[in-house]
């Protein structure tokens, strides 16, 4: 079976697939922690709702079966606690057969919860996380060598991460071709971490090699992914290097890191460790490798199509399942941030007043991830994924599609919801809700070395404009229906 099998690689699997695992454990316990005020049946975006309207065909889901509140808490922790075994050893220590049904079952599980998940779940690292766990379902465990065949499989998606994100640039913002976008980005960028403000601070001949770095990276390196060892495996860890840069200078959830998983698989673990004497694969393993190969190869049609084409599309799954699908982000970038500002007042705001102060008695809400405090630095979160703060990053650059649930937000926090305030980092009125809420809309930049060395502020912000009018406790909530 020496043309199925790479038993020299056992090592590079062993170690993608724990990593993977984790990634796993990180995922559902975004979901258990955060899906009540966004998702459930009194959220933002209720579950019951979205499958009322959407059939299974369109969102395949557990929850189009059944929905509650308990049984999806249940699915997430089961997700959580089923991936924390795998990423501890457990899917080799049992049959062939059972270790593929742990990895599917979470697969199933995460996508069932995907997509029903709505615009909380609309980022590429979700389809990118169910497209390698189906993957990792056929890699097999300690039982059987690894199949060349998922290897290569592993790499083609490896690739497309890459070079769709690099097309996706090249071919968008003018900046990127110039060498210029890292004079904004580290400033404008969703959520910026705590080296971020100094990124920004770089000289530029500095942000221009930056850049120059990553084109050489995401449209050159990947065609290397195919060609024999050690010449995959040094492509590989210069696309770990780069993104190991990428996890230091911003906060992208589980996105590098799922990256530098992928890259795990194609590192030549062989010149470390001796290859391991395994027994020929069963004859189902080899005909269900061979199919899913197909299957991949056949559904791939679209994805390539897509970076060929001149309208590519990013962060876009071509099926309901997620198997093979097509990535890469920030073809353009933002060159001015703007920032939703939460405030409630305990009193009746006069008309006019306290724009873009604390007169009135307003008080601001404060947001775990997402800039808010002009003096706090940004805080380190990746690969945990804040879904509410990444939408209010979404939401300021185009508030009017975003109004509804914005609406849903402000009128929880009228009642003070407990599912909602635990999303947050700081609630101004702990006791007592506020009589009244509004959201506004700010200019943020960071500060000069000078003004951080003065005011100790890493951010400067101006007041821009109204996004909703002070709301009181007894305006009905939009997101609720009639």
């Amino acid at each position: 079976m020496e043309w199925f099998t790479a038993p020299e690689q056992w090592l590079s699997r062993l170690v993608m697939q724990r990593a993977l695992a984790v990634v796993y454990v990180l995922a559902f316990l975004s979901a258990a922690l955060q899906f009540r005020a966004l998702l459930g049946s009194h959220g933002i975006l209720p579950v019951p709702r979205f499958v009322a309207a959407v059939p299974f065909r369109a969102a395949p889901s557990l929850f189009q079966w059944h929905y509650s509140d308990r049984f999806f808490a249940g699915v997430a922790w089961c997700g959580v606690a089923l991936a924390a075994a795998v990423a501890a050893g457990a899917a080799d220590l049992v049959p062939l057969w059972a270790g593929m049904l742990m990895w599917a079952a979470l697969w199933a599980l995460y996508l069932s919860i995907v997509n029903v998940g709505q615009l909380w779940y609309g980022f590429g690292w979700e389809s990118l996380l169910l497209e390698a766990g189906f993957l990792a379902i056929f890699l097999g465990n300690a039982r059987t060598a690894p199949p060349i065949l998922v290897l290569w499989l592993l790499r083609w998606l490896l690739f497309r991460v890459e070079f769709g994100a690099g097309l996706i640039k090249w071919r968008g913002d003018r900046c990127w071709r110039e060498l210029t976008c890292l004079y904004y980005h580290h400033e404008t960028q969703p959520m910026p971490g705590p080296l971020s403000w100094y990124f920004h601070h770089l000289p530029r001949r500095a942000h221009r090699m930056e850049v120059a770095a990553n084109h050489v990276t995401q449209l050159a390196v990947p065609f290397a992914l195919f060609l024999p060892q050690p010449a995959a495996g040094a492509a590989a860890a210069l696309m770990i290097v780069t993104q190991l840069w990428l996890v230091l200078s911003g906060n992208f959830a589980w996105l590098n890191w799922l990256t530098i998983v992928l890259a795990l698989s194609a590192l030549d673990s062989s010149p470390v460790t001796e290859p391991r004497a395994y027994a020929d694969p069963p004859s189902w393993f080899l005909a269900l490798v061979c199919a899913v190969t197909v299957l991949v190869v056949v559904l791939s049609y679209r994805p390539v199509r897509n970076l060929l084409s001149r309208r590519q599309q990013m962060n876009r799954a071509f099926d309901s399942l997620h198997l093979v699908n097509t990535y890469g982000a920030f073809g353009s970038i933002t060159r001015v941030r703007h920032e939703v500002i939460i405030e409630g007042t305990a009193v009746t705001p006069q008309e006019g007043a306290g724009e873009g102060g604390t007169d009135g008695g307003w008080r601001e809400y404060g947001f775990r991830g997402k800039p808010g405090d002009v003096r706090r630095l940004p805080r380190q979160w990746a690969p945990y994924h804040l879904r509410l703060d990444w939408q209010l990053w979404f939401a300021a650059l185009a508030p009017a599609r975003s109004l509804g649930w914005l609406s849903g937000l402000v009128s929880r926090l009228l009642t003070n919801d407990p599912a909602t305030l635990r999303l947050l980092r700081d609630n101004p009125f702990p006791t007592e809700p506020p009589a009244y809420v509004r959201v506004s809309l700010y200019r943020y930049r960071y500060t000069t070395r000078r003004e951080r060395r003065e005011t100790g502020e890493w951010w400067h912000r101006v007041w821009v404009r109204e996004l909703l009018p002070p709301v009181g406790r007894d305006a009905r909530d939009p997101t609720r229906g009639p």
